[in-house]
């Protein structure tokens, strides 16, 4: 039986983070320059029904039957399992690997879940199709977030540009056109984000001044729909001054940090076209809306500002 192998981008939230839990929409866009991937590969002479699972990067070499049972890694699986309704899978092994920053919101988490669920459920012979993998994704998110909304696993699942929406009765999931291609600097500021403890400090807050935060999300979800409206007719420079207005409400919101401020200011100071915190906040990483031309002068700011990495992510012209 031969090995399989499968990739899944990390994710980048361009606009709506926090908001989108609460109804409002939010966009995203995958990150195709960090990866996790998955190899799952025969294991002759084992036992049928075991699988060894290794993960060199957090250190962790188990077999699936001795991992607790709140494991994001024996969750990916076992749900495959019981979705392809096998009991007794063939004897294998499941390396995982990855590029992908953990804790700095850009997925990593619902990445290797996806890479996973995909690699896993190949090599059993019933590849699942993508509205599946993003579902059991979900599923998973709920041991990395608490209350996730789910644009993580669908953006990484469909590898496209997303418009998402949490609804009653079914959830709005929307990829649209993007005429004109635009370049993002993704910033690390190498501080772990603690998205569940954020969300669930804004939880605490919403239910302690509801009309207060409301206002903020209503806010949140006209930036975002103004940003698909300046992507979809092709003009990606409109962008910037709304990044910049939808960090202000995160500020708002609480959810920055000091690291992260000295990021966005360092890009703004340097000619971004605009910046703001991407994720949870209160750490993990911050993105700049620059020029072709400018991306190395606003790279050299940020890690003059302290950012433990910075990268270019290109949003390709898409129909």
């Amino acid at each position: 039986m031969p090995a399989v192998t499968a990739s899944a981008p990390g994710k980048i939230i361009l606009f709506g983070e926090h908001a989108v839990v609460y109804g409002r929409p939010a966009i995203a866009v995958p990150v195709t320059q960090v990866k996790a991937r998955a190899v799952v590969s025969a294991a002759p002479g084992s036992a049928a029904g075991q699988v060894l699972i290794e993960a060199p990067s957090i250190h962790q070499q188990a077999y699936l039957a001795d991992l607790a049972a709140d494991d994001p890694l024996k969750t990916a699986l076992t749900l495959a399992l019981e979705h392809l309704q096998i009991s007794r899978p063939p004897a294998c092994k499941v390396r995982i690997g990855s590029t992908i920053p953990v804790a700095a919101g850009l997925g990593s988490g619902a990445a290797v879940s996806v890479a996973l669920l995909r690699a896993f459920s190949a090599f059993l012979g019933h590849p699942l199709p993508d509205e599946v993998v993003n579902a059991l994704a979900f599923e998973v998110e709920k041991l990395h977030h608490g209350t996730p909304s789910g644009i993580d696993n669908t953006v990484i699942t469909y590898a496209r540009p997303v418009f998402f929406q949490r609804r009653e009765g079914g959830n709005l999931i929307e990829t649209f056109p993007s005429p004109q291609p635009f370049t993002v600097l993704v910033a690390d500021t190498g501080v772990p984000s603690p998205t569940a403890a954020a969300v669930g400090d804004v939880r605490r807050a919403w239910q302690q001044d509801p009309p207060r935060y409301e206002a903020l999300f209503d806010r949140a979800g006209e930036l975002t729909r103004a940003a698909r409206k300046a992507i979809e007719a092709g003009k990606p420079h409109e962008l910037g001054p709304l990044m910049d207005a939808n960090h202000a409400l995160l500020q708002e919101m609480g959810v920055s940090s000091p690291e992260l401020e000295r990021l966005v200011q360092a890009a703004r100071a340097a000619g971004a076209l605009g910046a703001k915190l991407s994720g949870g906040g209160r750490g993990g990483n911050m993105i700049a809306l620059v020029e072709a031309d400018q991306v190395e002068a606003v790279s050299q700011a940020l890690l003059g500002a302290g950012a433990a990495r910075a990268f270019m992510t290109r949003v390709e012209a898409q129909g």
